[in-house]
């Protein structure tokens, strides 16, 4: 049977503003005519000029953080512990099985910026689409910031996820969610501007903290969430394995069987 896959991941690529400042990714670029010698170098007297057309090979140099990109949190970035108590899993340890599963879209587009999704809002989304949750269903909200991706209000863009909306999604089985904005929670600097007024810290990374009493994983900066029907497709979205780490790079996918 054909299928059809949409990319659900933004390609990695610097002087975009696709984090905070000190999270930004370098990428050092190292074309056929750089990489000659080094080609040469590992067969005694080979020359450049044996080479076809001089060229050794290209290569890249990366420094970057393992949230940089599409990418997946394990609950050890969220806090130290999960599940009540529990040490919290690293990337590596993650479940495969919470990577590939059916997909759920939640289109949340119209909510403004720092709007705080909430359970009542998760449902009445989930009627609207006819879907009933079902254990290890893979769950997105598509956000007014899937389509501000590299612009400079990148970051302060899109609604976030509540730890009562988090929490209403996972007492259902969902253990891997996704958001096409920078962080599953409402935007920082949203946030923020509450914290002054609130002076309450458990406002703060609400949403990620959730994994406290249930862990869970969640995706951060999709793409193409727009391109999505509510239901019908399965995600891919096994995360690179770095050993005891908070994250892996994800090249996220929706495969419709056709």
């Amino acid at each position: 049977m054909p299928r059809k896959f949409i990319d659900l991941s933004v390609p990695l690529e610097t002087d975009i503003p696709s984090d905070p400042d000190v999270m930004l990714p370098e990428i050092e670029y190292f074309d056929h005519k750089d990489t000659a010698a080094q080609m040469t170098g590992f067969f005694p007297g080979l020359t450049t000029d044996q080479l076809p057309d001089g060229d050794g090979w290209a290569l890249e140099k990366l420094t970057i953080y393992t949230h940089n990109g599409t990418h997946l949190d394990a609950p050890y970035h969220h806090h130290s512990t999960m599940d009540g108590g529990k040490r919290a899993i690293t990337i590596d340890e993650v479940p495969l099985e919470w990577c590939f599963g059916n997909g759920v879209k939640l289109d949340f587009r119209h909510f403004p910026d720092g709007h705080i999704i909430t359970p009542d809002e998760v449902d009445a989304e989930l009627n609207r689409i006819d879907h009933t949750l079902q254990p290890l269903d893979i769950v997105v909200i598509n956000t007014s910031a899937g389509d501000r991706y590299g612009q400079p209000n990148y970051l302060a863009s899109g609604c976030g996820m509540g730890r009562a909306a988090t929490l209403h999604l996972l007492k259902q089985g969902v253990r891997v969610a996704g958001t096409d904005a920078w962080s599953w929670d409402a935007p920082f600097s949203k946030t923020a501007e509450r914290y002054v007024k609130e002076q309450d810290p458990f406002i703060i990374w609400e949403g990620h903290r959730a994994s406290m009493e249930i862990g869970y994983c969640h995706l951060e900066k999709l793409a193409n969430l727009d391109l999505l029907p509510p239901t019908g497709f399965t995600i891919s979205c096994f995360p690179y394995k770095i050993k005891d780490a908070s994250a892996g790079f994800v090249r996220a996918v929706a495969i419709f069987e056709e």
